[in-house]
């Protein structure tokens, strides 16, 4: 997640040009200080950069969600609601999921005890509105457990909690190494679960004004190697400050790394 400010230091500090290829995991366009604006220059890099820009959906990216959130509103009060609907038919047709390399899972949620096969992702057909169950809700809305092992109840009620077994499970099964998810508000702007297989991002600090949590963005070299930029929380005071991105300490996304890693 993201408001504007963040959305540009992301893109700035990432270095981003032609070359990189960036990934958002969505969920930035409800909650941020100009809704429209945002959407309105990340469907532009789009454009300009359609093989190195992607944008995938998140749950917020739902007409149903941020409709409540002031997305609606924002929109209707600049330009009427047939840009929001405008918008919304964008959002049914943004992208579930993303494989880099063939070896990181790239969503916005989790995890979903009806993905068997990436066939199925590829034929959600689009564009589609989110359902209240199922493959496509579950991408976009369930959460890792540390508490728990293989599937359990999410207290968002909607979709599922899953256990570090479950992500053991399919890693292996899709000979993946690492599943890269947003969703959650962590405190260091990155967390991860299950023993390194698992890495949460969430990029705008200071969340909603009610959190001291930093924001963090995730890079991949050509080795598969990761390391995190954090963008450091503001002082409360100083709510709206731009206090830069620093680089954290990296993580290699192979097994055979992260094993030599943890010895």
């Amino acid at each position: 997640m993201a408001n504007t400010r963040i959305f540009f230091g992301c893109l700035s500090m990432g270095a981003f040009h032609p070359s990189p290829i960036t990934c958002f995991l969505e969920t930035m366009w409800t909650e941020a200080n100009s809704p429209w604006k945002l959407f309105a220059f990340s469907w532009h890099t789009k454009l300009k950069y359609p093989e190195n820009f992607f944008l995938l959906r998140g749950n917020h990216e739902c007409a149903s969600i941020n409709r409540i959130y002031g997305f609606f509103d924002e929109c209707r009060r600049r330009y009427g609601t047939k840009l929001w609907k405008t918008f919304t038919d964008c959002f049914n047709c943004l992208p579930i999921a993303a494989i880099i390399d063939e070896k990181i899972f790239c969503c916005h949620g989790g995890l979903s005890p009806d993905l068997q096969s990436m066939e199925q992702i590829r034929r959600i057909m689009r564009p589609t509105d989110v359902p209240d169950t199922g493959l496509l809700c579950d991408l976009l809305w369930s959460d890792p457990d540390k508490d728990v092992s293989g599937w359990g109840e999410n207290d968002r009620g909607v979709s599922f909690t899953f256990g570090a077994d479950v992500v053991t499970k399919f890693l292996n099964r899709h000979d993946l190494d690492l599943i890269c998810r947003a969703h959650q508000v962590v405190e260091d702007g990155y967390e991860f679960f299950a023993k390194r297989q698992l890495v949460t991002l969430f990029s705008a600090p200071n969340y909603c004004g009610e959190f001291d949590n930093a924001g963090g963005m995730m890079s991949v070299d050509e080795t598969l190697l990761c390391s995190f930029q954090i963008l450091k929380p503001s002082e409360k005071k100083a709510k709206y400050q731009y206090s830069g991105l620093n680089q954290s300490g990296s993580n290699p996304s192979s097994r055979q790394q992260r094993q030599q890693q943890q010895k």
